[in-house]
């Protein structure tokens, strides 16, 4: 069964920083794009980033742009993502999927992504 397991959010000040963590199971992270995902209360899901499990090419938002670095570890078959420099506005629910690479392009609608871990709570306030 293929799986995702998000981890390592938490309550941070801003201009704080985390380290998110998505454990694949199930399936080898070379044959997928892997996207992290944000939530806020009351908006929809926003793509943040992505890698190319193939090669470890990497895609951000703007917002996120030289605040926050994806990253895999293809052994553990674990993405992560530090982020910098949090602001108020990086609050949600973060989530990690998958979407194959052979269909795959930066800015596909989240529906593309299959596999969506539950998410880890992440909080940005003073």
């Amino acid at each position: 069964q293929l799986q995702f397991v998000e981890s390592g959010g938490g309550l941070v000040q801003p201009g704080g920083s985390l380290r998110l963590s998505c454990a694949a199971s199930g399936f080898t992270l070379g044959y997928y794009a892997i996207g992290w995902f944000r939530q806020a209360p009351g908006k929809g899901r926003e793509g943040v980033s992505c890698i190319l499990g193939s090669d470890g090419t990497t895609y951000y938002v703007d917002s996120v742009k030289g605040r926050f670095t994806i990253s895999r570890d293809n052994a553990k078959n674990t993405v992560y993502l530090q982020m910098n420099s949090l602001k108020p506005e990086d609050t949600g629910v973060y989530y990690c999927a998958a979407s194959p690479l052979y269909s795959w392009y930066w800015g596909q609608a989240p529906a593309a992504y299959g596999n969506w871990g539950q998410g880890t709570q992440v909080t940005v306030s003073s």
